[in-house]
C-alpha cells in the first residue's frame, strides 16, 4: 500500500490565497508564497494551486505568482485554472509546476487530456472534477461550479484516465468550505471505477474527516480551512492518520 498524501489546497484569486463555501463567499487568507511555504514546513506533501479566476475570466494562470511559489517549495506542487492548451501547460511547468491540473477545458474539448497526457506524460495530468449531487448520482459543474453539464461524474473520471489523465482531484462542489466531511459515496464511487491516485476534495472539518475518506478509497486528502484556520497542521493530521492504522509520509 502506499503511503497516503496530504495536500493544502491554495485557491488564488488576483495573486492572493482565498476561501468560501460552494466556491462563493470567498475571504481573503493571505500570500500563496508565505502560506505554501509554512504548510511544507508543517508537513505537508504537496501542494495544489488553483486560479479559481482564470477560467471565469477567460484568461490563462498567473505564471509569476507560480514561479513565486515554486521558488518557496521543494515538495510536489500542482497547479490548475486556465490551462486551455498545450502552451498554457507548458508556461505553467516551466514556472515551476509539477503537474498540471484540468477542469473546464477538458469538459469543453476532452481530446484535450489525450493531447497533454501525449505530450507530457500521464504522471503530469491531473484531472479536476467537480462533482454535484444529483437524483441519480453526481453531476460535473464547471466554471467554479457556476454551470452544470450533462455529464455524469463517475463516467467522466472513467473517460478522463482512460483518455491519459494521471490522477483525479475530486471535488465535491455540496460539501466545499461546509465543513461537513467529504462525500464519502462519491469517492468510493470513483475510487472503485478508476485505476489512477484519486484526491479527496470538499468539507473537510477534522483529521476524523480524513481518516474517512481514506478509508473510502481516497490515495489522498486535500484540505483547506483548517489549514487556513490554523486549527491543524499537516504533522497533527498525519499523527491522527497514523494513529487509525493509514500510512503516512514522515
Amino acid at each position: 500500500m502506499l503511503t497516503r498524501r496530504i495536500i493544502p489546497c491554495l485557491d488564488c484569486r488576483d495573486g492572493q490565497v482565498v476561501k468560501g463555501v460552494r466556491f462563493s463567499e470567498l475571504r481573503d487568507i493571505g500570500s500563496p508564497v508565505e502560506c505554501a511555504a509554512a504548510y511544507e514546513a508543517q508537513g505537508a506533501d504537496e501542494i495544489v494551486l488553483l486560479d479559481i479566476s482564470a477560467t471565469p475570466e477567460g484568461r490563462a494562470h498567473q505564471v509569476e505568482t507560480v514561479r513565486s511559489v515554486r521558488e518557496a517549495l521543494s515538495i510536489p506542487l500542482t497547479v490548475g485554472g486556465g490551462v486551455r492548451s498545450i502552451d498554457d501547460a507548458q508556461r505553467l511547468l516551466e514556472a515551476g509546476a509539477d503537474k498540471v491540473g484540468i477542469n473546464t477545458a477538458a469538459v469543453s474539448r476532452p481530446s484535450l487530456i489525450n493531447e497533454l497526457a501525449s505530450r507530457f506524460g500521464c504522471q503530469c495530468i491531473v484531472l479536476a472534477v467537480d462533482a454535484a449531487r444529483t437524483d441519480g448520482g453526481w453531476a460535473v459543474v464547471v466554471r467554479s461550479g457556476r454551470d452544470r453539464t450533462g455529464l455524469e461524474a463517475v463516467a467522466w473520471c472513467i473517460e478522463g484516465t482512460r483518455r491519459g489523465a494521471g490522477e483525479i482531484l475530486l471535488t465535491s462542489w455540496d460539501r466545499d468550505g461546509t465543513r461537513d466531511g467529504y462525500d464519502l459515496e462519491l469517492l468510493s464511487a470513483v475510487s472503485s471505477a478508476v485505476t489512477v491516485p484519486v484526491i479527496a476534495s470538499g468539507g473537510a472539518a477534522s483529521p476524523k474527516h480524513l481518516v474517512e475518506a481514506l478509508q473510502a478509497g481516497a490515495d489522498a486528502v486535500l484540505a483547506a480551512s483548517i489549514f487556513h484556520d490554523a486549527e491543524y497542521t499537516a504533522a497533527n493530521v498525519k499523527a491522527t492518520l497514523a494513529e487509525s492504522g493509514i500510512e503516512v509520509r514522515r
